[in-house]
């Protein structure tokens, strides 16, 4: 089975390959249904190709999956030559008006029918099929018997099924409420995540009354925070309630199910995730499905598949596979996480780069020593205060340590002595590293080690372990509490 990881750009794209994806996702600018995400635009795709290549055998799918309007698919049209650029293998998409333009214009590339199309039955799956689709991402409420019978009914047709991540409480995605409440259409890509906000459920009746008939009435309504003069109606139906949020899906106990029902790709949600959640659940995934094909032992793959729950997600769930009632609970509150992603590590400095630095620190440390040999008693003790009271404006100077190397580090957070780091690859759980043993942050600019660095610091990381491609650094959040969502987010 294809694995197929979410890329909101281009950087997240490197992490959905280097982590383990056969393939990755994308959304091109106003054309996809996360236009909060970053997207792709401008020479972005110059990097895409560069990945490609150096990652040969992976595959690139670009959703373009909105709800056209006229003035929508004049400008696809416009930017035709723009897409040309990148180097796509297969489309997602869910208006059947783009189908001629992208066969047309793209006879090479894949037709991919997105989840937003709800197709749901083989009937429907031979109809695309005769279409020209190549596969079929399942509408989300397909069960895995349904998946199994369409298989077995149209098996030449590829069946994509989402298994991770976040679930839309509306029918395959496709909802009004966003639009409703504040003008931001999901269909347009705009989704501002309205059944995830916080609400209050009011009744102007006697409270002594039946709360399900008062719902069954009509005469229930939510009232969001931040919005205390809007009312919003909420109508009890047969085994529902219309609003609310759902729990996060998650299959990775049950890969084995989804391969026997014929399903030919696993997708993760996320292209507005953080890369730490790319990272980590696409290397779970990786490690499950090596384990299932016998590349590795279950034994093996346990440690990294157990991390898939220290990344940010509300309670899981199977979502409909097997049942409608695991489906049907809804949750409250933001995903949540222990961990924070403190520092990205972008390769390793070239040999002539690091020596420059460490021919600064040098030199800044034969200065330094030279105006301390030339101070008096009295100035050489008032020196020696200054730098005990503020010992960030005299700090010391990095030395060459053989075996040790240099490395581009993008700090995210603030990162101190005292801060719990680890270290995570493609291939390390989570090791835990020390400052000052293990590795210290250099700045490149004057050679000196920093005490603490944060976000927008110029910075490398110089160390003695080995640092795989991809790797980053991630540190304890202190603000997290086991066993409790927090409502610090959408």
């Amino acid at each position: 089975m294809e694995l197929l990881s979410p890329a909101g750009n281009v950087d997240k794209l490197k992490y959905c390959y280097t982590y383990g994806a056969d393939a990755a996702y994308i959304g091109l600018k106003n054309f996809s249904l996360r236009v909060k995400a970053d997207n792709f635009y401008e020479d972005e795709y110059k990097r895409v190709v560069e990945l490609k290549n150096r990652f040969p055998g992976r595959r690139l799918h670009c959703a373009l999956n909105i709800a056209f309007h006229n003035d929508e698919i004049d400008r696809l049209v416009q930017n035709i030559p723009y897409f040309r650029q990148y180097p796509i293998d297969a489309f997602i998409v869910q208006d059947l008006g783009i189908v001629p333009i992208l066969q047309k214009e793209f006879p090479n590339a894949e037709l991919h029918l997105s989840t937003q199309a709800s197709c749901m039955n083989r009937e429907a799956v031979k109809m695309y099929k005769s279409l020209g689709f190549k596969r079929v991402v399942m509408g989300r409420e397909a069960s895995l018997a349904e998946i199994a019978e369409i298989k077995q009914a149209v098996p030449d047709m590829e069946i994509e099924c989402f298994v991770h991540g976040a679930m839309c409480i509306a029918y395959a995605g496709r909802c009004l409420m966003s639009a409703y409440l504040n003008g931001r259409s999901a269909q347009e890509g705009f989704c501002s995540h309205t059944c995830r906000w916080d609400y209050d459920v009011l009744a102007g009746l006697d409270p002594s009354m039946d709360a399900k008939k008062i719902a069954e009435g009509g005469n229930l309504v939510l009232r969001e925070h931040k919005r205390p003069d809007e009312y919003f109606p909420v109508y009890e139906g047969e085994n529902f309630t219309a609003v609310l949020s759902s729990k996060d899906l998650c299959m990775i106990d049950h890969l084995k199910e989804l391969k026997d029902a014929g399903v030919d790709s696993l997708k993760i949600e996320g292209r507005m995730k953080s890369v730490y959640y790319v990272a980590l659940i696409t290397r779970a995934y990786r490690k499950a499905l090596d384990a299932l094909e016998g590349k590795i032992t279950s034994a093996q793959a346990e440690p990294f598949v157990d991390e898939l729950y220290k990344a940010s997600h509300r309670p899981f769930a199977t979502g409909f596979y097997f049942n409608k009632a695991d489906a049907d609970v809804a949750v409250s509150g933001a995903s949540d996480s222990p961990y924070e992603l403190s520092a990205e590590i972008a390769g390793s400095l070239e040999f002539s780069e690091e020596e420059k630095i460490l021919a600064l620190a040098s030199d800044g440390e034969k200065l330094r020593q030279k105006k301390i040999a030339a101070m008096c008693e009295p100035e050489l003790k008032a020196y020696q205060k200054r730098v005990a009271d503020k010992p960030d404006m005299h700090l010391p100077y990095a030395k060459k340590i053989d075996g040790w190397k240099m490395y581009p580090v993008n700090p995210l957070n603030m990162l101190t002595a005292e801060t719990e780091i680890e270290l995570v690859s493609p291939d390390i759980v989570g090791q835990k590293i020390i400052w000052g043993r293990d590795f210290v942050f250099v700045n490149p600019v004057n050679g000196q080690v920093y005490n603490w660095v944060c976000n927008g610091h110029p910075c490398v990381m110089y160390t003695g372990l080995p640092i795989a491609d991809g790797t980053i650094l991630r540190s304890k959040d202190p603000e997290y509490i086991e066993g409790k969502f927090r409502d610090s987010g959408r």
